[in-house]
């Protein structure tokens, strides 16, 4: 290999670090690349720039470190997207942390895109499907479906174009994430189809939990903005079989991010005996053991599933005002999840006299109750 080869190879695998640092912030470029990359075929990288009589912003720099990557042998180029793949599968957590949801929601199409990106030219990463699987759930959730909701009341064409946008950004999900979990399962879509207990029974690894949760998601929050899609809404025994197997797996995956899922899943959940408000509070009752009450999730979750159906006013309130108390820096961990959790709260609790009956009328039999609903 000759010098400047060398160069390059070493190059490749700063650039990929320094992709992480300079976009998202996850990592620091490794000071032994930088050290190997600016003892290179010149004494220093200053010089070299020199020579060739340019000079390169960060940005410019990676992107020229990127084109010389399309001229690589196909190996050291596989090399090369799989290191920036796995830069861009760790850049969640420092989006997670930020205290400015407006700010991640400009950044995170971005990230997403390059993962797209990444994702054809090295399309069995897995770390990477699983990164692209969650990212466009949470994106659609929180920067589509939730100003969709809001929007509702005074301007319900708008509001059912955004549903419409997440559900396809759902589904882009949901296709990353069955394309992660074929992998380890060749043929895993198909057989899911036909026999989803069986299918889901043979994923037999704890690694493949993540892909489990995020398809389930996915799928999952597709079905909730798709009332009007009966093909769609078939497929709900699908997304229940994912969520079940990876419960079973990994039941407190993620700080319970699974009992998160089931405590809004639990209502719609077919064939099962009993009260399906108990069987949320189960799963509300562990996510926040997991959390130590420090997640304002679980509360909304349970206050939207379980509070508004069973109009119990009372637990309402007290469920979202424990939310709202949670402190958001408590858990940088979790800081961008509770200031946009507490957001949602604010807003249930600004709708509360449209959810909650008034307690005579709720008190009526089922057909007083329903001319009630119809009277001027």
């Amino acid at each position: 290999m000759t010098s400047w080869q060398r160069w390059n190879a070493v190059a490749i695998e700063s650039a990929s670090s320094m992709i992480g640092f300079w976009l998202f912030g996850s990592c620091c470029p490794p000071a032994e690349s930088l050290r190997a990359l600016i003892a290179g075929p010149w004494s220093t990288l200053h010089e070299w720039l020199r020579t060739l009589r340019i000079k390169f912003s960060a940005l410019l720099a990676v992107a020229a470190i990127l084109t010389a990557i399309g001229n690589l042998g196909c190996s050291l180029r596989k090399v090369a997207i799989n290191k920036i793949g796995d830069s861009l599968a760790s850049s969640g957590d420092t989006f997670a942390s930020d205290d400015d949801p407006e700010l991640i929601g400009s950044a995170v199409p971005f990230s997403l895109k390059l993962m797209e990106s990444v994702l054809a030219e090295s399309p069995r990463h897995r770390s990477l499907l699983v990164a692209a699987a969650s990212g466009f759930t949470q994106y659609a959730f929180v920067y589509v479906q939730l100003p969709a909701d809001e929007m509702e009341s005074h301007d319900l064409n708008a509001a059912q174009a955004m549903r419409g946008r997440a559900r396809r950004l759902y589904l882009r999900a949901r296709d990353y994430g069955l394309r992660g979990l074929e992998i380890n399962t060749p043929g895993f879509s198909s057989a899911l189809r036909r026999d989803r207990r069986s299918a889901t029974a043979g994923v037999r690894s704890r690694t493949d939990v993540p892909l489990l949760y995020w398809t389930a998601a996915a799928w999952g929050l597709a079905i909730s903005v798709s009332k009007d899609n009966p093909a769609l809404i078939a497929d709900q025994p699908l997304v229940e079989a994912l969520i079940d197997r990876a419960l079973a797996l990994d039941p407190d995956f993620l700080e319970g991010a699974i009992h998160g899922f089931l405590i809004a899943y639990e209502p719609a959940r077919q064939g099962v005996a009993g009260d399906f408000a108990e069987r949320c509070r189960t799963h509300f009752d562990r996510q926040v053991a997991l959390t130590g009450g420090e997640l304002a999730a679980p509360y909304v979750s349970l206050a939207e599933a379980v509070s508004i159906q069973k109009q119990n006013r009372q637990e309402f309130e007290s469920l979202l005002g424990t939310a709202l108390a949670i402190d958001p820096d408590n858990k940088p961990q979790w800081r961008l999840n509770n200031i946009v959790m507490q957001r949602r709260a604010r807003w249930l609790l600004g709708r509360e006299e449209e959810l909650f009956v008034p307690s005579a009328v709720a008190a009526m039999p089922n057909s007083a109750y329903a001319i009630a609903l119809t009277r001027p």
